[in-house]
């Protein structure tokens, strides 16, 4: 009983989701967020391979000049060994930095840039100070979440069968390389120093190329994974899903974006809007203010099109065209024009006024049938 117990145990807490209750996926502003902050779906293990495998490249490729250079320092120590003193003598430093720039430079810079290229490929373009900023809540030891983390959770379980593959691979590698050249490696106590030194560099730098290769590969299903944890990472509760949505329509300068496009769509449908009009109100040569009121979906009238001069003249034409009443009342047009937007619906103060125009219009509307039931 007790043994079924800590298996179920085991179960919920290896396999079962992280983050109980977060089952949305996460929105644009949070991933966007996350990324200013510096977290971002990155494989270390792209990282560590490419850092390997260039860098092995570069010795094999610059092997000849590394060879040149090893040469030419050792006749400079071996033939000023007892004519320079190390106490006093500045140029043994100075001919030691010198060495190790022109032996260690390229190698270091090739590391560097396949770091970079690296993380470029992974992220794109990204720089951010915030995963430097101090963070003192870190330094409180929390074991309990840390050993949960990387013991009893899919990501301590996937990195623990991570490194058991690597280590496969790397043995596996180091032991097919040196058996395919033990009986060289065994005969080399009778050979000389330059075929010892070439046997073992060769076979060094052979399985250091083709661990980097297997791990360039083993790096693939890393990248896909990492991905997939960011991703849950970032899902978020129905309450923070509600609490963002809340967030992004109370923020005025989103209202005023959303607004603004709805007035650019109106303008660019005027054409549409304005047959769909009740009323039409004029200046009457410089404003038109198009409203449409539906009793049954709308408080009050909405303002579906307005424009001055050769635009309320565009909206003045439509409506001749489409049938829709206009009605001159120069105050009315001209305050309408001056305090609302198009999509808006029409201010409490002008309610009064617009009554009295559409019981006008409904008096039109109903003279209009007549004639044409005559």
């Amino acid at each position: 009983m007790l043994l079924d117990e800590t298996i179920t145990m085991m179960d919920l807490q290896w396999f079962a989701a992280e983050d109980e209750g977060r089952t949305e996926e996460p929105s644009e502003y949070k991933i966007r967020k996350a990324r200013e902050e510096g977290r971002v779906a990155k494989s270390q293990e792209l990282v560590s391979a490419l850092v390997l495998l260039l860098p092995a490249l570069a010795i094999l490729l610059l092997a000849p000049y590394i060879f040149r250079t090893c040469v030419e320092m050792l006749h400079f120590y071996f033939t000023r060994a007892v004519e320079l003193d190390p106490v006093t003598d500045r140029i043994i430093a100075q001919s030691f930095f010198s060495f190790l720039v022109r032996l260690a430079l390229p190698i270091a810079l090739t590391a560097m840039a396949a770091a970079i290229f690296a993380n470029l490929v992974q992220t794109g373009p990204l720089f951010t100070l915030k995963p430097l900023t101090p963070n003192f809540s870190k330094i409180v030891p929390r074991f309990g979440a840390y050993f949960q983390r990387t013991l009893f959770s899919m990501e301590g379980l996937y990195n623990f069968a991570k490194s058991l593959v690597k280590m496969a691979l790397i043995g596996t590698v180091a032991f097919f390389t040196i058996r395919s050249r033990i009986e060289e490696l065994a005969n080399l106590q009778t050979a000389g120093l330059w075929t010892a030194v070439n046997l073992v560099a060769s076979l060094a730098i052979r399985m250091i190329i083709v661990s980097a290769l297997l791990l360039l590969v083993l790096s693939v299903p890393d990248i896909l994974f990492q991905r997939w944890r960011h991703r849950e990472s970032l899902k978020m509760t129905r309450q923070e899903v509600k609490e963002e949505r809340r967030m992004y329509e109370g923020d005025p300068l989103v209202r005023s974006r959303l607004r603004q496009r709805m007035r650019e769509l109106l303008s660019a449908n005027m054409a549409v809007n304005v047959p769909k009009a009740d009323v039409v109100i004029t200046n009457p040569t410089h404003f038109a203010v198009a409203l449409e009121y539906r009793r049954d979906a709308m408080i009050a009238p909405r303002v579906s099109a307005k424009g001055a001069d050769e635009l309320a003249q565009r909206i003045k034409r439509i409506a001749l065209d489409s049938g829709v009443p206009i009605v001159e009342n120069k105050p009315i047009a001209r305050s309408l024009y001056a305090e609302t937007e198009i999509g808006d619906i029409v201010p409490v103060q002008f309610w009064e006024a617009l009554a009295v125009i559409f019981a006008s219009v409904s008096k039109i509307n109903e003279r209009r049938a007549e004639d044409l039931g005559a």
